[in-house]
């Protein structure tokens, strides 16, 4: 797991910025880890926990967000989907 702390704040910070597009549909997402191959873990709940889009809004809406801001980051992974 990275221990990178600036990092994993802007990781959060851009995951705070995506948040309110999920929670309008019911949705939220929680910051989990970077892994050492640089995927960001995070968890999906609510309707996103569910939904079949689930997939799709978080490669593009999260993860593009994310790496667009943090070129380093690979992907960005739900655990639980």
């Amino acid at each position: 797991m990275v221990q990178n702390e600036e990092l994993i704040r802007k990781v959060k910070n851009l995951i705070e910025q995506v948040r309110p597009y999920l929670q309008q549909d019911g949705g939220d997402i929680n910051f989990i880890n970077i892994t050492e191959d640089m995927v960001v873990n995070v968890e999906l709940t609510g309707a996103c926990g569910t939904c079949p889009y689930s997939t799709m809004t978080l490669k593009n809406g999260v993860e593009n967000t994310i790496r667009r801001a943090l070129p380093e980051i690979k992907a960005v992974e739900a655990i639980n989907l």
